[in-house]
């Protein structure tokens, strides 16, 4: 039956394999299951009910991929959304949580829609390669910064804005959690986000910075405080709408970018590049994130952590089943996933932020025409606390120096249509 229905034989691999590259995959990204509560409880929501949701919505959106496209990939509530969701939208603009998921909902709801009319695609060509690296590169800033404010080393200062902070006891942790993670990333360690997040946070518990969890295994925390809450209703607001395209941008580019490189690693493409099932990857991304938000987390997207089950021979659905049951199952230890501090979990977003910093390399400053509204999209993210003006901010640019050069005709009308719908926004 596992035969027939995921084509093990054709794609070269078995049941061993597959089950391997599940538990692969489920060691590199599980460190989720702490980041994800950690951040968006910051913005009134239950912490308890948001674990077991990040479980729930990890494991369901995980095996939608692997039954509806048999493909071995992850999805979870993606990283740089989350801090979008909380820093940005719920804590800059003081947008209720309820609405800032009525966004998340609406936004994956056009997501649906553009993939089913084939759009989607279309709308990612749109978009200049320069304005997709800077967002990334500007989420990643974002996320080091985040990840920096929660040790407790980038604090407020009146007259300068930020400064460096103490070097606390749980700090210094903090510090030798990150300097953990780096040494074992760097020796390619499987798991090493979430290994040394446990580290770090069993070293504060033997030093008494945090207490030990009450117990190991218990019934998961119910995610009735925050399920089925959102406000779609307030969501529909004109000044919104910016918000509601930059989640649904973010996500284009970020689940897109992952589908076509790990599926490329995995030899689930043509002799043309063409990705096999690609409507039915992305369609099943789209409704994730739509599921993810009735049941209150933030925009559900694929992980590039699905490289590392791959990398050890994944390469059908039967990797994200198993990947997916082990979501499923962790929903059982939230006294440990509780207990952990956020000085273990800060380091993990600085390590996200490195990563997500890599394609600054391929932007080149010696053009003005593409350098100028990459640096104010990546620049402007941090600064601002605000995904959407960095992003709001390159269209624009972007599209002004092309009126200004005539060189107009080298922007997509969908380009266009996202610069003045920005501009219009910030007269609101």
């Amino acid at each position: 039956m596992l035969e027939r229905f995921f084509e093990l034989q054709q794609r070269n691999t078995d049941v061993r394999t597959e089950i391997i590259a599940g538990v692969t995959t489920f060691l590199t990204a599980a460190y989720i299951i702490f980041v994800n509560p950690a951040i968006l409880s910051q913005t009134g929501m239950d912490k308890g009910a948001l674990t077991t949701v990040t479980c729930l919505v990890a494991g369901i959106a995980t095996l939608l991929m692997a039954l509806w496209a048999n493909a071995p990939l992850m999805m979870a509530p993606g990283m740089g959304l989350n801090a979008f969701f909380t820093y940005s939208l719920v804590i800059g603009q003081k947008v209720p949580w309820q609405t800032a998921l009525g966004v998340v909902f609406i936004s994956g709801a056009l997501f649906l829609v553009l993939t089913w009319f084939g759009l989607r695609e279309k709308l990612a060509k749109a978009i200049p390669n320069t304005l997709r690296l800077a967002a990334s590169v500007g989420i990643g800033l974002f996320i080091a910064f985040i990840g920096l404010q929660n040790l407790g080393l980038i604090v407020k200062n009146d007259a300068v804005l930020v400064q460096l902070g103490d070097f606390t006891k749980p700090a210094l942790f903090g510090l030798a959690g990150l300097l953990l993670m780096l040494v074992l990333e760097i020796r390619r360690i499987k798991g090493s986000i979430l290994i040394a997040i446990l580290v770090t946070a069993l070293a504060g518990m033997i030093a008494g910075l945090t207490p030990f969890p009450d117990g190991l295994v218990t019934l998961p925390p119910s995610p009735g405080p925050i399920a089925f809450k959102l406000d779609i209703a307030g969501a529909f607001k004109l000044a919104l709408w910016a918000n509601i395209l930059s989640f649904m941008f973010v996500d284009l580019f970020d689940s897109l970018g992952t589908l076509l490189a790990v599926c490329r690693e995995a030899g689930l493409t043509d002799e043309k590049g063409e990705v096999h099932n690609l409507s039915r990857m992305l369609q099943a991304d789209a409704v994730a994130t739509v599921g993810g938000a009735l049941l209150g987390t933030s925009t559900t997207t694929t992980y590039i952590e699905s490289a590392s089950g791959v990398s050890e021979g994944g390469r059908t659905g039967l990797t994200s089943v198993v990947t997916a049951v082990l979501f499923l199952l962790a929903a059982l230890f939230t006294p440990v996933i509780g207990a952990v501090p956020a000085y273990a979990t800060a380091p993990a977003l600085i390590l996200v932020g490195i990563f997500m910093m890599r394609g600054i390399g391929q932007l080149d400053f010696y053009d003005f025409e593409e350098a100028a509204p990459a640096f104010l999209t990546f620049i402007l993210m941090p600064l601002t606390y605000s995904i959407a003006t960095g992003l709001a901010f390159g269209f624009i640019s972007y599209v002004l120096l092309k009126i200004l050069t005539g060189k107009l005709a080298q922007c997509d009308p969908l380009l266009i249509g996202a610069a003045v719908f920005s501009l219009v926004s910030f007269c609101l």
